[in-house]
């Protein structure tokens, strides 16, 4: 599909933006100038993540708070089961749904750290369809859950990643926003397996900007995501070159927005680091116009 065809492509397509908590003012502040020039472009919801054990729970709350008070925007705050007690997810739910939030993203998580295999808390949900389940007495929230193309780091196989996702939209998930991925072939045969195995929630590719090329490759490591040779090779020398990665990160993303809109999908998750212009460019490339906020 060429950028022209893209762009002027009437068929329906929806965006989503993932955000992280802020930990310092600075990085508040950046955050938010990145929520606000991306706000016009109405997505479907925001996500804000969830730091490994738990970490961030606290600047996650804070942060859905205030885009539900301040903003036109729908939060969805990540939920894991890592570190806490059934009896403290569920007050941590039932806060959310106090303060408005209607959307979780529910997650199994990492431990802290990210250090050593997943160990369920002795009292807490074991399994991310458990985790569905305990929200889904507690309220009727919108539950997006994750997939990862490329298996996750802690699975036996494709098939089982495959089954899990089913377990995950039998508990009530409604839509699985995947793992960063840069094989557009990779995601495509994911969905299509799914689609096999009787699973029917939409399946939406997660796609990462990669100015910062080293920060992409070490979050790739710990989650299982391959960089491409080809990938590795654009941002070779240019360590201290920040205005031609920017360059080579806008081409990147571009051309993998446009290769999967081409293999038929037609709803995408931005991971945006809090940063919104390569976002922004993006979305502009999809045919995605900015609306004027009331």
């Amino acid at each position: 599909m060429s950028l022209a065809n893209l762009i002027t492509d009437p068929s329906p397509l929806q965006v989503s933006f993932g955000f992280s908590p802020p930990r310092t003012d600075e990085a508040e502040a950046s955050l938010w100038l990145a929520i606000r020039r991306l706000e016009p472009l109405a997505p479907a919801f925001v996500s804000v993540t969830y730091g490994a054990g738990g970490s961030t729970r606290e600047r996650t709350h804070a942060t859905v708070k205030r885009i539900v008070e301040e903003t036109s925007l729908k939060p969805a705050a990540h939920l894991t089961c890592v570190a806490a007690s059934k009896a403290e997810i569920d007050e941590i739910v039932q806060g959310y749904w106090d303060a408005g939030i209607r959307h979780i993203v529910a997650l199994r998580g990492d431990m802290p750290g990210m250090e050593g295999a997943y160990c369920p808390h002795p009292d807490g949900y074991k399994s991310t369809p458990e985790l569905i389940a305990g929200i889904r007495r507690i309220a009727p929230f919108e539950i997006s859950v994750s997939f990862y193309p490329e298996r996750h780091p802690d699975s036996p196989s494709h098939g089982h990643d495959i089954e899990l996702l089913k377990a995950k939209m039998d508990a009530g998930a409604s839509r699985a926003l995947g793992q960063f991925c840069f094989d557009n072939d990779v995601t495509a045969r994911f969905r299509d397996d799914a689609a096999r195995a009787g699973i029917t929630i939409p399946i939406v590719p997660g796609v990462m900007p990669t100015t910062n090329f080293k920060g992409v490759a070490r979050m790739a490591a710990k989650a299982g995501a391959g960089i491409p040779a080809w990938l590795s090779r654009a941002y070779d020398g240019l360590e201290d070159d920040v205005e031609t990665r920017r360059i080579v990160a806008a081409a990147v993303l571009a051309d993998q927005v446009q290769q999967l809109r081409a293999r038929g999908f037609g709803q995408f998750h931005f991971y945006t680091l809090n940063q919104a212009n390569l976002t922004y460019a993006a979305c502009r490339i999809l045919g995605i116009r900015p609306k004027e906020l009331a």
